[in-house]
């Protein structure tokens, strides 16, 4: 089988290929099985990694008009690689932002001396829906407001940008570790021979977080992982990470507060819980502080987070620093934090906020993404090359009624990366969520869920919108 009739674009950037059609130099081992294999031989390669997906039980539940559907989520057997020197620029400028956010929360539950200074405008931080007063004075160990982050990056012919940070409860790891699985498994000689660097160290790398965040540095700290129940939509990624953990996978009725502690039920009678790796939104987490009517999380938690006596991972309020209105103002906060250049650029982003930004959104629709500022999956943004006349002039009168809450970005050109569609190889468009870990120190691992568009044309990468996976490849120099 061969790539003679793969499209390629020299306005954006081919994961596998130079715009004159020859292979990078690192993707030269994956480019030359391609090649070899025949058709039959790459459609059995894709049965078998769909077929492991399907034998786990690795879903994700997608949300409509009335009900909701539970789906397998689906896979391409086509790896995309990188070289170890791009991943080394990635893997700095993760480093460096991950610390900057962390300061910017510290800070705007704090002293606030980044909004004192005219860095950036006080009705965005406190105007936040996820800005959290409750949390004021709130000094997490190691100063550690985000322990796990998921960034979202894109690449273009320009270079890497980072599309957003979820801080808040940031999923799709246990995808990552079955997509690696499932081609590992499949394309074993190619993958011994190609240095690929492994990934599986990941729950390793999640617990010596949690660890070292545990109160008092307690040497050996009771681990648990909580969940909202069976019918959230990444219960797969819960039981999984709890497993890797050897955490207690746990709903907010498994736990109670006592005499300024976090017990849980077990069948021996109560035990201390130390740390809380939460998978429960703000909202829910503890009804004497946020929703009165959650039935999901433990009354008093809060206190006692506040008092030390248990760490929440990640802790509250940190959702203020992913609004897509406050990312704006990250490479700001590089700036003012650490006295650094960011490694890593931003979208350029057009806050409705501002009269000028409005009205140059309005009067560009049809050439921009706009998303409402606390929006995730896919849901409720527009696509304004794809949009008909009709959608963008509807989706215009929500944003002239509600400008704060939404922003534009370009349309740009996210790379692209070789797909088995339909036995041919096709492009699609890629993006790329590394996962940070931050505690003591910085962990990341080399390695992302790397989601695809698989509709042709698309964009959108969020399983909930027709998008998919694949493996990534992190290579050894």
């Amino acid at each position: 089988m061969n790539f003679d009739n793969y499209n390629l674009d020299p306005a954006i950037y081919d994961e596998m290929f130079l715009p004159d059609g020859a292979p990078r130099e690192y993707c030269r081992p994956l480019h030359e099985e391609l090649t070899r294999l025949s058709v039959a031989e790459l459609g059995s390669i894709q049965e078998r990694v769909t077929r492991s997906f399907s034998n786990e039980g690795i879903t994700f539940t997608v949300y409509g008009d009335e009900e909701a559907e539970e789906r397998i989520i689906p896979i391409d057997c086509i790896p995309r690689v990188m070289s170890g020197a791009d991943w080394r620029q990635l893997e700095a400028g993760l480093a460096q932002r991950i610390k900057a956010l962390n300061l910017f929360l510290d800070d705007v539950y704090g002293e606030s001396r980044i909004v004192h200074d005219g860095v950036i405008p006080e009705e965005v931080v406190r105007g936040c829906p996820q800005y959290r007063p409750e949390m004021r004075g709130f000094a997490p160990p190691h100063g550690a407001w985000v322990a796990v982050c998921g960034t979202d990056l894109i690449r273009t012919n320009d270079g890497f940008r980072v599309l957003e940070d979820n801080l808040r409860v940031p999923s799709g790891v246990s995808y990552m570790l079955a997509n690696r699985k499932a081609a590992k498994s499949s394309l074993r000689r190619l993958y011994r021979g190609s240095r690929v660097r492994e990934v599986e160290d990941y729950g390793r790398a999640l617990l010596d977080t949690l660890r070292e965040l545990a109160p008092g540095g307690r040497a050996e700290p009771s681990i648990a992982l909580l969940t909202p129940g069976v019918y959230n939509s990444a219960f797969y990624e819960h039981m999984f990470l709890a497993h890797e953990l050897g955490a207690e996978l746990v709903e907010g009725r498994d736990l109670l507060v006592s005499n300024g502690f976090v017990y849980m039920r077990t069948t021996a009678g109560r035990r201390r819980v130390d740390v809380i790796y939460r998978r429960v939104d703000d909202d829910f987490i503890d009804p004497l502080v946020f929703r009165p009517d959650s039935l999901l999380g433990v009354p008093g938690l809060i206190e006692v987070c506040k008092r030390g006596n248990v760490t929440l991972v990640n802790a509250p309020g940190t959702g203020v620093a992913d609004d897509k209105s406050v990312y704006a103002y990250v490479p700001d906060m590089v700036r003012y934090y650490m006295a650094e250049e960011p490694l890593l650029a931003n979208v350029e982003t057009y806050l409705c906020r501002r009269p000028e930004d409005l009205e140059y959104t309005l009067d560009n629709l049809p050439d921009l993404v706009v998303k409402q500022v606390g929006g995730s999956g896919g849901y409720g943004m527009l696509i304004g090359p794809h949009a008909t006349p009709e959608e963008r002039e509807k989706y215009a009168k929500e944003v002239r009624a509600d400008p704060s809450n939404f922003i534009s970005q370009p349309t740009l050109a996210l790379s692209r990366s070789p797909c088995l569609i339909e036995g041919r190889f096709e492009p699609r468009h890629v993006d790329l969520r590394p996962f940070v870990l931050h505690g003591q120190e910085t962990r990341i691992v080399p390695g992302a869920l790397c989601r695809v568009a698989l509709r042709r044309g698309s964009l959108v990468v969020n399983s909930s919108q027709g998008g998919g996976g694949k493996d990534f490849w992190v290579l050894e120099d």
